[in-house]
This record gives C-alpha cells, structure tokens and sequence, in this order.
C-alpha cells in the first residue's frame, strides 16, 4: 500500500523548471558540504532532464557552491570527530559517494595523527571496561572487533591492545 502511494505521489509531482531547480539546489549546497552524486540525486528529484543536470552541476561548481575536495575533507573530519569513525570507514563511505583517490586522500589528511591515535586509545578502553568478560583474550578480541568495525586499521588497533595490556 505504501509502495503505491510513493508511487502516485512521485508520478503526480511537478516538474521543476531549471532555473527555480537551479535555486533550491543552490540553497541545498549552501546549508551544507555535498558531493556531486547527491546533488545528481537531488536535481534529477525535482523531474530534471540529464543534460539540464549536468549544467546546473556545472554552474554550482564554477559558483562555488560544489566542490568535492572541500565535502571530502568536511566528511571525513566530521565522522571521525563527532562519530569516531577510522579511516577504512571513511575512505569506504567517500568512494560510495563517487569521489575519487585524490579528493579522499586529500580528506583524510583532515585526521591529525595524533588524535587518531588518542581517539582510538580512548575508544578501546571504555570498550574494554564496559566488556564483562573474564578471560582476557576474548575481551581483547571483542575489542579488536569493535574498533575493526568502525574503521580502523587492525595493525594498529593490536598494537594498542598490546600496549594496553602491558601498563
């Protein structure tokens, strides 16, 4: 029932002409970083043709208002200070917004070192204290997991443990 309704709705929606398009997406890009692919998205939304999308994608870039490099950067500093997000997670969720190598590793260099370091260090002790686990290896390796899963890299997440173990 839902599906028809969506459906309905989407067939009975307006077509936007490209300049009142070309106003919202601009509004779209200014209250927030967006990549290309979700500014596609959005246009083709509003009932755009694909060359008419292509030019306002042009005119947002020439205007400022859409820059790749400038979303990968303000992405990945986002997720790994407000989301503690690892730099396998980033770098995976930027390449599923179509950006390429150089604008991702020009994002990751947001991260500070220092800060990656301190921040997983912090991650993997309240993981550790917050496990009811007896047997230390298994709380290791459920710690390990946890911050594998959020991205970060498992040579380093080890190291950690290893030195956590050790004071």
């Amino acid at each position: 029932m839902a599906i028809r309704r969506a459906e309905s709705e989407s067939k009975t929606r307006k077509r936007l002409s490209p300049d009142v398009a070309f106003v919202r997406i601009s509004r779209y890009c200014a209250y927030q970083e967006r990549s290309h692919k979700e500014v596609r998205q959005k246009l083709f939304s509003y009932g755009l043709f694909p060359s008419e999308v292509e030019e306002a994608i042009a005119k947002l870039i020439t205007d400022g208002f859409l820059n790749e490099e400038r979303f990968a950067k303000a992405f990945a500093g986002g997720k790994f200070r407000m989301q503690k997000w690892g730099r396998h997670k980033i770098t995976k969720a930027l390449e599923m917004h179509g950006l390429s190598q150089r604008c991702i590793q020009r994002g990751l260099q947001e991260i500070d070192k220092p800060a990656y370091s301190k921040t997983l260090l912090l991650l993997l002790s309240r993981k550790m204290e917050s496990l009811k686990e007896s047997n230390l290896f298994k709380a290791r390796q459920k710690a390990a997991t946890y911050a594998i899963g959020k991205g970060y890299e498992p040579e380093l997440v080890w190291e950690l443990l290893r030195g956590m173990s050790e004071e």
